[in-house]
């Protein structure tokens, strides 16, 4: 595969997500904003939080490559005529946002919330090029058996929950206490794939 894009995400799924339809790219390691993860501005609901953090992504990947600190990456020129895909995940039960567990007991807390419930998975996906922006979004309800004290304890303990939005991956051992999911199962890993297709076709870069 040529490359087509550049990916502005260290994320290995996302990467894997893109070769599994074969889109050829270079991952980006842009340096992030200061903090884990963007504050949330008042009175910003979870799903426009999860389309201006990825838009924000694209707008600092852009600066960041007309800048002295951005000529090169792994020793290849950029190519500022390729497309940058920006990607932002955010896990919301209800009105709160359930990020990246700071620590055991955070990741303990996470996952008892979401213990025989129901919650949304939104994924924000930005194709950008110079002022140009391409933008979908992708909602994914996910429901989760009930959780005992043990199940909590034996998936933390496995360390499978730290780096990721809501204290776990549907692609991991979580997967057995999801009882259902309406919507994309790639979207929940972290790039909804049909709609980014649907967003590198208007672009051009695949065929319809």
């Amino acid at each position: 595969m040529h490359t087509k894009i550049y990916l502005a995400s260290a994320s290995p799924r996302r990467s894997e997500l893109l070769t599994q339809i074969q889109v050829g790219h270079i991952q980006l390691i842009v340096p992030p904003a200061a903090g884990e993860d963007e504050p949330r501005q008042s009175d910003e609901s979870p799903l426009s939080y999860v389309q201006r953090t990825a838009s924000d992504k694209a707008d600092r990947c852009i600066e960041w490559m007309h800048t002295a600190h951005g000529p090169q990456t792994d020793a290849v020129p950029l190519d500022r005529s390729l497309y940058i895909l920006t990607a932002d995940t955010t896990v919301a039960l209800g009105d709160l946002i359930l990020g990246k567990p700071a620590d055991q007991q955070d990741a303990k807390k996470i996952l008892s919330l979401l213990s025989n419930r129901t919650h949304l998975v939104h994924t924000a996906v930005v194709l950008a090029k110079g002022q140009e922006r391409l933008t979908t979004l992708s909602t994914t309800k996910v429901s989760f058996a009930e959780l005992s004290p043990q199940d909590i304890d034996q998936y933390i303990a496995s360390q499978e929950p730290f780096g990721k939005a809501g204290a776990y991956g549907i692609q991991g051992m979580a997967a057995k206490f999801i009882y259902q999911i309406e919507g994309s199962y790639s979207g929940v890993m972290g790039l909804p794939l049909f709609e980014t297709a649907q967003l590198l076709k208007k672009a051009g870069i695949l065929l319809r």
